[in-house]
Order: structure tokens, then sequence, then C-alpha cells
């Protein structure tokens, strides 16, 4: 009789979205792996935290502070999100950047957009060139892609600048994040956030889909991985350092860490591991290794730069008057006689009369006199979080629905079922007294919740407008770290992953290996789970498999195996079927929730 296979023991430190991944993919394997998953925090979620705030002031009881949202090509995210009960909500992405002469936005054509429209139909042709060239302007940085195509200061100041800062979160960095990059968020299937327009630069108000509660949807997330029973959650637990990865007893990895708050104090424990996933960002990771660390680790993790930022999280409407173009105003629309043709003529117009009724911006940045290369940038967290207009914390999403593999997760958690609750949309009805522009109820302009970020402490603070933001509509104040996305980091880290994963028993987790967006971070550790032998959650599905073949052999350098690892059936699954007369299937497969099932024969 053979003995009992032995479980591959994985610790994973972090429990964010790539520790989640890992840890969900690992979790549909009861029979292989014993997964912990660590994490100082009490809560999961890593930066997709939510925060309360004052419903009957608001109009809303919590808001989504570090994650808003995504691009509906996310289809990792988006497929995990509607499994679990969850369901974003579709808004148009309206931006408003610049202040008066300077102003300019995707609703309607500025005075700014017509100024510069020989370099906005050039840029077509740039991102051409850089798609057939991607290799060699992974190196080169958009402030000297701008002079190589002969692109005037005031157009990469005033319209790309901004632009790149916003798809990346990249702040004062901007001028020397990958020209590669650049173009893949215009052009790539997988990565897209806007399309490129020859007249306006971007395409008119894309769909986005703003996050339901995250707070929720990551306890959801942990209660179904939970719920095979070989994971176990130590959140509120600090793994201090890596002590071995090569040790003889017990296990390779041994690892010390300090249990939280409600267990022993700061006593510190010492635990053994087979496999170790770290996702963690990149300086953490080389804390934790410190002297176990390879050299190549440190070449590679050591060229990850980050940035220290501050959101304050506000209700100062004044604040927000002064540095940004909050309400559409005729004197910024561009003239007609800028247009070419009766039809475009006609078609200015129709946005202008959009734009005088529905003029609703979501992102804003301003510049800083004393350098234009430096930002500020703001949301409308009313105008883009679905609570505000009296969603629920699930979002738009009915119990009852089973298609595109929502409510798939069963039985869905108890936090799933409590957020998709209609009474969930409620708290803050009395302070909806304003209407969005389609007529539903919504708090009014000086009731908004905003968010301004001020970006790189270290190098702009003496720059920051913080100070202006008055004390009595503070609302919350929260530091963040960032990845920079600077060329160096597409020369100097994402080639070489590669290299470093798999390697000493461990494996790195974490958008900060390629491109700072959830969608990575999601993919990132599902194939942190795929190398150690857990299959891809979601084989099959095209648009979902199309970023984890990209991602699984850029940074892991393995192709995606077209079928699923062959799995035996569970003992309790044979035990079931015996004991029921029904015969075993010659094969099996498994759903989209995790759950194993034996086909009949």
């Amino acid at each position: 009789m053979s003995s009992t296979p032995k479980l591959k023991r994985v610790c994973i430190v972090g429990a964010g979205a790539s520790g989640m991944s890992a840890a969900y993919a690992l979790s549909k394997h009861p029979d292989k792996f014993q997964v912990t998953v660590f994490d100082k925090q009490s809560v999961a979620g890593g930066m997709a935290t939510s925060i309360d705030i004052d419903a009957d002031k608001y109009g809303a009881s919590y808001i989504n502070d570090g994650v808003q949202g995504c691009s509906p090509v996310f289809a990792n995210t988006l497929r995990m999100f509607r499994m679990l009960g969850f369901e974003p909500t579709e808004v148009g992405m309206q931006i408003s950047f610049g202040k008066g002469e300077n102003f300019w936005t995707n609703v309607f054509p500025s005075e700014l957009v017509t100024k510069f429209q020989k370099d906005i139909a050039k840029f077509g042709r740039a991102l051409s060139t850089i798609k057939k060239l991607e290799p060699v302007f992974a190196a080169i940085p958009v402030h000297t892609m701008l002079r190589m195509f002969g692109f005037s200061t005031e157009f990469g100041e005033r319209m790309v600048y901004p632009l790149v800062a916003l798809f990346f979160g990249t702040g004062n960095q901007t001028p020397y994040i990958s020209s590669a990059i650049l173009e893949r968020v215009f052009m790539d299937p997988s990565m897209r956030l806007f399309e490129y327009d020859e007249k306006s630069l971007l395409a008119s108000i894309p769909t986005m889909l703003a996050f339901p509660k995250l707070h929720d949807v990551y306890q959801a997330w942990r209660e179904e991985i939970s719920s095979r029973g070989n994971v176990e959650f130590k959140l509120g637990n600090e793994v201090l350092r890596v002590l071995s990865r090569t040790a003889k007893k017990d296990g390779p990895v041994r690892i010390e860490y300090q249990l939280g708050e409600g267990d022993d104090g700061s006593e510190q424990h010492i635990a053994a591991f087979d496999e170790l996933i770290l996702a963690i960002d990149a300086d953490s990771c080389l804390k934790l290794l410190g002297k176990e660390a390879t050299w190549r680790e440190r070449k590679v993790l050591g060229s990850v730069k980050y940035l220290y930022d501050v959101t304050i999280t506000h209700n100062d409407l004044e604040y927000m008057n002064k540095y940004y173009e909050t309400q559409y105003s005729p004197k910024h629309n561009a003239p007609l006689s800028a247009a070419g043709s009766a039809q475009e003529r006609e078609q200015m117009t129709e946005a202008f009369d959009f734009a005088a009724h529905k003029f609703r911006p979501l992102y804003y940045t301003m510049q800083y006199d004393q350098d234009k290369s430096k930002i500020e940038m703001s949301f409308d967290l009313t105008h883009y979080q679905p609570q505000f207009r009296g969603e629920k914390p699930a979002g738009p999403i009915s119990p009852s629905d089973r298609s595109e593999h929502r409510n798939e997760c069963d039985p869905l958690s108890d936090y799933a079922r409590r957020a998709q609750d209609e009474k969930g949309g409620r708290p803050g009805e009395s302070a909806r007294t304003g209407m969005d522009a389609d007529g539903k109820p919504e708090p009014p302009l000086e009731k908004h919740v905003f968010q301004t970020i001020f970006l790189d402490r270290d190098g702009s603070q003496g720059l920051w407008t913080w100070g202006e933001i008055r004390g009595e509509k503070r609302i919350h104040e929260k530091w963040w770290k960032q990845q920079s996305h600077r060329w160096q980091h597409y020369v100097e880290v994402v080639p070489w992953m590669m290299f470093i994963n798999g390697k000493q028993n461990t494996h790195y987790a974490g958008a900060w290996s390629v491109l700072n967006m959830h969608e990575l971070a999601v993919t990132s550790g599902f194939a942190a789970a795929y190398r150690l032998g857990a299959d891809y959650p979601f084989h099959g599905d095209e648009d979902c498999e199309r970023l984890f073949r990209l991602y699984l052999m850029l940074s892991h350098g393995v192709r995606l195996v077209r079928h699923p690892r062959p799995e035996a059936p569970s003992c309790n699954d044979l035990e079931r079927r015996i004991s029921s007369g029904r015969k075993i299937a010659r094969g099996y497969s498994h759903d989209g929730a995790g759950c194993h099932r034996i086909l009949d024969s």
C-alpha cells in the first residue's frame, strides 16, 4: 500500500493581490500543498483598502482609498471578483488636465488641443514606430523619445507628462518612464487604458470600471481560499527575516516571524517550509533576505526604485477650484474655425453641448509653475465610486446571476452575501440631494469627497501645496510607497526576473516586477503558484490567459502548458462516489470555484 504523499509546505509573505492570487491557486490543490500566508496588516488586501467615512455628511459610508478601479481588459481581476460575488461598476473616464489656458480634457476640444494639433497627429506615428522597435525603445525614456521625434517641449509638459502620470501613478519621475511602456498602454490589448485619437490625443471618454468595496472583496477572497482547508492565514503577523533557504533539517526554508497583538505579544517564532513566495515589494524582499540574498537578487531587486507619496482625502472644494477645472466653462472651447470641415464643426458643437450638461471629471492633474515636469494629482471619489449614488458594496450584481462566472464560488462567503444586500446602498441617502448627469441622486458638489496625491516626497516636497487644504475639510491622510517606472526598470529589472525566480526555493510575486497594475499583481501570484506545480486557475479563458502567458514567459522564462496538469481525484470524492454506487469516470476536471468533480462515465 503506497504511503500518503507529503504535502509541499509553502510560505507566502504578503496578502495583497499577488499573495492572495498565489494562495488561491495553491488552495485548489489540497492534496499537494500546505500553505501559510503571513502579513503584518490585520486584514488582507495590501494597497487595496477601504476606509469608513461619515455617510450622513458625505453621502456614502466608505471609500476605496488605495486602488480605485481598472480597465475593462483586466480579465483576471474581473473574473476573480465576479466569482466571489462582486461586480465593478462602469463609469465614463473623464479627465481634467491643467488650469486656465493650459486646461484640456478628453470630453471636449479645448484651445490647448488646437494649439498642439500637429504634435498630436505626429504622436500616433511615433507610437507605431515604438511598437515596431519595442526592444530598443524599452531603454529610451519618454523625455528622450519626445526630443527624438521633434515634439515641442510644451506639448510634452502639458499633454504627455500628465497622461503618463495618470497611467502609471509615476508622479514626478514621469519624464524617465520607458517609451515602450507608454506605447503598451495605448496599443496592447491586455494593458490598454486609452485609445489614441489623431485629433484630440485621447478618444473621448473610455469606459473604466470602479471597484466594489475592496475590504469586503478581499475578506470574501480569504474565506474562499480558507474553505479548502490547506491554507492558513497569519494576518497581523510580521515576518522579520529569512533565516535559510537551503537548510538540511525540517525543510530548506526557515523564517522568523513575530506574532501580532492578541497572541504572545512580541515573542518571535521560527517556522520551516519547502518553498517561499515573496509577494511584497522589492525593498522588503531584500530586507527579509538580508545576508541570504544572492548577488543576482541584490542586483535585480536593488534596481527597483521606490517613491514616497501621501494622499489626503478631503472635502475642500475651494482648494479644488483654485488648482483645477472642476466644472465646464465655454471659455475653454476650441474655436470652431479650427475645424477642417462642416462635419468636424458639428462634432465639436455636439461635444460642447455634451460637456455643458455632463462634464464630470474623475481625474485631475495640476503642474507646478516652478517645474512643469512635476505634477499633483486628484480624484473626485464621488464621481468615481458608485456607493455615492446608492450602489451596494458588492456593486451591480444579482445574487441569482451565474453568467460569465458570477457568483461561482459555492457557497458564497458571508461577506459577499452581506455586500449584495440591497440595503447596503442606503447609507447616506439623506446627503444625496444633488443629481448626476443621468438624474440619479448623489451629493451636491460642495459635499463631494476628493483625494489629492502629493508625489515624490524626497524630490518634490518643497513644491507641494498640501498645507492649503483646510484642516476641518480633511478626512484621512495616508502615506504610500510607490514603484517608479523609470526606463532603467525595464533594463535592469524586468528582463532579469526569470533568472532569480525559482532559485533558492524562492519565487517573487508583485506588480513591481513589470508594471504597477492590480491585474499584473494578480497574474504574478498565479504565475508563482504555477511554477510550484499548481494549475493556472482560468485555463481555457483566452482573455485571462493572454496576459498570463506573457507574464509567465517574461518573469519566469516558462511557457504555459495548454492543458491543466493531471490530478488524481481526492479520497473524499472517491469514497462519496463509491458509497453511492456510481462508477468512477475515466477523466475528471475542476470548475471555476475550485471544487473538484469526478465525471460520470
